[in-house]
C-alpha cells in the first residue's frame, strides 16, 4: 500500500491564513504590526531568492518587512553596526541574517549579536538554552515545521520511537529536544552511528536532514513509520543538463513502506517559511508582553 503524502503546501497555507487572522486581530485589538527586518550579505543567488520570498509574504500576510542589504565585501563590523540599529528599533520585532555568510564573516558571533527575542530563525544561544531546558523560547523553523506535520498526521506523539538522522544545530539538535518534548523517545543518528538501517527500522517516526540524496531507503523503514524529509539536494543529469530537487529520502522506495511521507519538493519547505511567520507574530506579542492574543503555532 502507497503512504499517504503529507502536503506540506496545504498545511502552510493554512497555517498562514491562520496569521494573518491573527495578525489582523493584533492590529485591531492593540494597533501595533509586527516588523520583520532581513539582512542579506553578498549577492548570492539561492540567498536572494529565499529573501525575496520571505519578503513577499511577511507583506502579504498584513506585516511589515525590511529588507537590508550589504555587498559582498561589508565587514563583520559594519554587520554587527547595522544589527545593532535593528535590534534597538521599536518598530522591528523579528531579525534574522541569511546564512550562509561571505568567508571572512564569523557567523556565530553574528547570531550572539541578535536581541534574543528577536531571533526569529532560533538560532541565538539564549534560544537554545531554553529549548533545551524546556522553557519558553524561539523554536527554530524547520523543526517547528516538522513538529506541525508530524501532529497534523499524528495527533499525539507520545511515546513514539523517533530517529533524526543528522546532528546540526540548525535542524537535528533542536528537532531532537522538541520531540523529546513531545514525550517521544528520540534517537539521533550521524555519519558515525553504526548499523545505521537497523537502527531506522525501530522508528515510528523517521525525520531524514543529512543532505545526502536518497539516502534512506525503503528497506531501512519500519512498515507504517511516518518520515519526514527536511533534505534538498539539486541534482544535475549529465546528459540533459536539467537540474531537479530531491532529498535525503528515496521517495519511490520508502513511499511503498511507509505510512505517511513528506515530498521533495512541497512538504517541509513550505512550512518552515511559514514558521518564520508565526515566529515573527509571537516575537512581536511576547516584546509588548500580549497574553490575550492566540498563539500562532498552535496546531
Amino acid at each position: 500500500m502507497a503512504a499517504r503524502i503529507i502536503d506540506g503546501r496545504a498545511i502552510a497555507a493554512q497555517l498562514t491564513e491562520r496569521i494573518s487572522d491573527d495578525v489582523a486581530l493584533l492590529k485591531e485589538r492593540h494597533g501595533i504590526t509586527p516588523g520583520l527586518a532581513v539582512v542579506l550579505v553578498g549577492q548570492d543567488p539561492a540567498s536572494q531568492i529565499y529573501v525575496r520570498n520571505k519578503v513577499k509574504k511577511t507583506r502579504e500576510l498584513g506585516m511589515a518587512s525590511i529588507r537590508h542589504s550589504l555587498p559582498e565585501d561589508a565587514s563583520q563590523e559594519e554587520l554587527l553596526e547595522l544589527i545593532n540599529r535593528i535590534n534597538c528599533d521599536p518598530k522591528i520585532h523579528g531579525l534574522l541574517v541569511q546564512l550562509p555568510l561571505p568567508g571572512p564573516i564569523d557567523e556565530a558571533s553574528v547570531i550572539e549579536a541578535i536581541r534574543p527575542d528577536k531571533d526569529v530563525d532560533g538560532f541565538h544561544i539564549s534560544n537554545v538554552g531554553l529549548l533545551s531546558r524546556g522553557k519558553r523560547g524561539v523554536v527554530p523553523c524547520t523543526p517547528l515545521g516538522c513538529l506541525m506535520l508530524l501532529k497534523h498526521e499524528l495527533g499525539s506523539l507520545e511515546g513514539c520511537d523517533a530517529m533524526v538522522l543528522g546532528r546540526s544545530n540548525i535542524v537535528g539538535k533542536p528537532l531532537a529536544n522538541v520531540l523529546l518534548h513531545e514525550n517521544c523517545t528520540v534517537t539521533i543518528a550521524h555519519s558515525r552511528t553504526r548499523n545505521l538501517a537497523e537502527q531506522c527500522r525501530r522508528a515510528d517516526i523517521l525525520i531524514a536532514a543529512v543532505g545526502r540524496p536518497a539516502l534512506v531507503k525503503g528497506s531501512w523503514i519500519k512498515p507504517g513509520a511516518t518520515v519526514i524529509d527536511v533534505g534538498i539536494n539539486r541534482l544535475t543529469d549529465r546528459n540533459t543538463g536539467r537540474s531537479k530537487i530531491v532529498g535525503d529520502v528515496d521517495f519511490q522506495q520508502v513511499s511503498q513502506i511507509a505510512g505517511a511521507v513528506t515530498p521533495v519538493p512541497g512538504g517541509v519547505g513550505p512550512m518552515t517559511i511559514a514558521c518564520l511567520l508565526a515566529n515573527t507574530y509571537q516575537a512581536c506579542c511576547r516584546i509588548h508582553k500580549l497574553d490575550d492574543m492566540p498563539d500562532a503555532s498552535r496546531v
